[in-house]
């Protein structure tokens, strides 16, 4: 089975696999387990933080971000569609007691002006505390729901300096900051530099078992380590799954351009065909969405023949590019999959 379904669903290489089981371990709530202690400070080295903190998923990660920021009653303002917004199940509001406000950004890239008419500024007529206190400012990059689209520097800079101005912080929601940074050709460290606290993932587009980091200075991690465990992201022998991480984005980050050219690939076969419609101008990593008027019979029919995707919507299917799907294996999926489109 070709599986397309995610970036999440790699399996360990068998070097991964050899660092997992030599891994030095100890008792990460605590905090003296050696791997995991020295993946946290690669992931601090690599962003330009000061410190980060391992936890076990990237909702998590976003979800002790959220909870740091803010106080119960603050409105939170992110991209309509972005991760934090459609897919936590909303925990905003039920672990922090936050409001969204959701602004509809091209390709998931919200405007500086849209940012800053969205936050409120009372006339001196009226008491500012009659507004709830907009504190926090999400963005995610790269943008899932837009398919995976890559905010540029500028775009991030200008995004988080309205922030600031306003009196608010700004959270980057980094799953896959590290495919943003090979498309752009931008390092993870300019583009968090603008930002209070940023999340990346090591399970989706790096191919690790297991895991997500949140970095940001060395208090607000101090801090955000009673979260960790209040949200049930309490680890004991973590080192084990943390060499894999480690190794992950250690080995497997120059790599991630492969997935990109694999995912370009088959989203123009699939533009090519008379029965699907594609945006290749949101093609811009490692995932393609496509729409067909039954992408039910689409992904049965695939998935009988060999390739694995999810349907997204009535009309809507995505297929995500990542460390176990070779060259080969795009040849393959893109002849299955426009002959079951055009059938």
């Amino acid at each position: 089975m070709i599986d397309l379904r995610s970036d999440t669903i790699t399996r360990p290489t068998d070097a991964m696999r050899e660092a997992m089981a030599r891994a030095e371990v100890g008792d990460d709530v605590y905090h003296d387990d050696p791997t995991v202690n020295r993946l946290e400070r690669a992931v601090a080295d690599v962003l330009g933080t000061e410190d980060a903190m391992y936890v076990p998923t990237g909702t998590m990660a976003n979800e002790i971000a959220v909870r740091m920021h803010t106080q119960p009653g603050d409105v939170v303002i992110v991209e309509s569609s972005a991760h934090i917004a459609a897919h936590e199940l909303g925990g905003p509001a039920l672990l922090s007691g936050v409001t969204l406000k959701g602004i509809d950004g091209a390709y998931g890239v919200m405007s500086a002006a849209q940012v800053r008419d969205a936050i409120p500024v009372p006339h001196p007529s009226l008491p500012s505390y009659l507004y709830e206190p907009h504190t926090l400012v999400c963005v995610e990059n790269t943008h899932n729901e837009s398919g995976g689209a890559v905010w540029s520097l500028d775009a991030v800079e200008a995004v988080t300096a309205t922030a600031r101005d306003a009196g608010a912080v700004s959270h980057l929601d980094g799953a896959r900051l590290w495919n943003a940074s090979a498309a752009a050709g931008v390092s993870v460290a300019d583009y968090a530099a603008s930002f209070d606290s940023v999340s990346v993932c090591f399970s989706k587009g790096l191919g690790a078992p297991v895991g997500s980091a949140l970095a940001g200075s060395g208090g607000f991690i101090q801090e955000a380590r009673r979260f960790k465990h209040l949200f049930g992201g309490g680890f004991r022998q973590a080192g084990i799954v943390a060499a894999g991480a480690l190794f992950a984005l250690e080995h497997h980050r120059d790599r991630l351009v492969d997935d990109h050219a694999n995912a370009r690939r088959f989203a123009d076969g699939v533009a090519a065909t008379t029965g699907a419609d594609v945006d290749l101008g949101s093609v811009q990593t490692n995932m393609v969405y496509f729409d067909v008027d039954d992408p039910a019979r689409v992904v049965d029919e695939s998935r009988d023949a060999g390739v694995a995707m999810l349907v997204l919507g009535p009309r809507r299917i995505r297929a995500v590019f990542h460390l176990d799907v070779s060259d080969d294996d795009t040849a393959k999926a893109v002849d299955v999959v426009t002959r079951v489109i055009d059938g």
